[in-house]
């Protein structure tokens, strides 16, 4: 058997904390010395010092872990423990992330402030009317990827070859959310029904439409609506408040972060 001390050196655990464990009854020495009063420790406790660190990255409260380690746990239940932990921090990333991006973002407008630089070239152009299989939700930007996920998660698959590989994200403003998005899919057939909640929407055709082509892994892509806002506002044209703003996601056979993206912004005089 090993010494606190040495114990503590081979559990990497300081030894004030295994003495505050052995006195919460968390972890109890093998032995203590009556006439000494030294605690000692034997090999195999180690492997319960895995588990106490163990359930304490799982999130578990000192009290919890006392009544877990005299619960028949098992491999599989730990696993599962872990499995669901591990799905809890990848989104606490994947949010973290969003918010890295966003402050990229924001640092990269502020550092075009002043700057009259012009990136992207903004096109007037004539849209046809457009007939969409779409899904409705309130939300802020972050969450258009999940809305597709849904739409397609709900689009049955006798309508999946009725549409195009082209995606359509329309805006305008919510009073209770950020913003009314509306995703969808151009049609190229006709469609008998659609699954609630999806529906069928049809974009009127525009004379005058302000559009922006990016690539959505280029710095335009965190400037482009400064960039069209700019030449909307310098150009002398106001925005049609009756219709929403559309962004189109063409098809990629590559990488999806290389994909053209098109902002349109319907205007008038």
């Amino acid at each position: 058997m090993f010494k606190i001390g040495e114990f503590s050196l081979l559990s990497k655990v300081p030894v004030k904390t295994l003495r505050y464990y052995d006195r919460i009854a968390l972890l109890k020495p093998q032995k203590t010395d009556q006439a000494t009063g030294y605690r000692y420790y034997a090999a195999e406790q180690l492997l319960e010092v895995n588990r106490i660190f163990l359930y304490k990255e799982l999130g578990f409260t000192l009290k919890q872990i006392a009544q877990l380690l005299h619960e028949e746990i098992s491999l599989e239940q730990i696993q599962g423990m872990f499995k669901l932990k591990e799905s809890e921090i990848q989104q606490l990333v994947e949010r973290e992330q969003e918010k890295l991006d966003r402050i990229k973002e924001r640092m990269l407008l502020i550092g075009r402030e002043g700057s009259a630089e012009k990136e992207q070239e903004v096109i007037i152009k004539t849209v046809e009317s457009e007939r969409l299989i779409a899904f409705q939700a309130c939300g802020s930007v972050e969450e258009i990827p999940l809305l597709f996920e849904t739409l397609n998660h709900l689009l049955e698959k006798e309508n999946r070859d009725l549409i195009t590989e082209t995606q359509t994200v329309l805006w305008k403003e919510s009073a209770d959310k950020d913003f009314e998005f509306e995703v969808g899919y151009s049609l190229k057939g006709k469609v008998a029904s659609v699954p609630q909640p999806l529906s069928i929407r049809t974009l009127p055709a525009e004379s005058m439409m302000a559009t922006l082509l990016f690539r959505a892994n280029s710095p335009c892509a965190q400037t482009a609506c400064l960039d069209l806002a700019t030449w909307i506002e310098k150009s002398g044209y106001r925005v049609k408040e009756d219709q929403p703003g559309r962004e189109i996601y063409f098809p990629s056979s590559e990488n999806q972060e290389d994909r053209l993206i098109e902002i349109q912004i319907p205007i008038e005089l």
